[in-house]
């Protein structure tokens, strides 16, 4: 008897080791993953965003909320140039917004080094719950060195 129950006991780990492993976000590592600002994001990163239980991620400088995951983080990827894409400032961090795949948003740091990026799925999450929870931790981590601004502005002066 004492054999089947460890035999049992044994088929139980297994299994629940086996699980916990399906459960992990399989991801890509950014280009710039290792620079050490990433780290800081990454340690700070939450337990839970608007709700979403955070998931293990197989990637370096990544986080993942949501089963399946409505939030993917990325820190270091190649930070956006000047573009007409909509910028707007959540959280004391200026995010440029990609609406090209909604209701599934790609938000990416602009001004910030490293840059962060942060998928969202607007069906499952608030964009804006979302971006209001991990601005200050990116804020914290990162170092700005320019700012969003209005096409308009930048046009000023500049009679062609």
């Amino acid at each position: 008897m004492p054999r089947v129950l460890a035999s049992v006991f044994a088929a139980l780990v297994v299994i629940a080791s086996l699980t916990g492993c399906a459960t992990t976000v399989s991801l890509e590592p950014a280009p710039d993953a290792n620079n050490p600002a990433c780290a800081d994001v990454t340690v700070r990163l939450p337990d839970t965003v608007d709700g979403e239980k955070r998931r293990w991620t197989d990637a370096q400088a990544t986080g993942a909320w949501g089963d399946p995951s409505a939030v993917i983080l990325a820190c270091g990827v190649t930070p956006p140039g000047p573009t007409e894409a909509r910028c707007i400032t959540v959280g004391g961090v200026d995010w440029v917004v990609d609406e090209s795949e909604a209701p599934r948003y790609r938000v990416t740091t602009y001004g910030r080094e490293p840059a962060v990026q942060v998928l969202v799925d607007n069906e499952v999450v608030s964009s804006n719950a979302v971006l209001d929870r991990l601005a200050p931790i990116i804020s914290a981590a990162t170092i700005a060195d320019s700012a969003c601004i209005a096409t308009s502005d930048a046009l000023v002066g500049n009679d062609g």
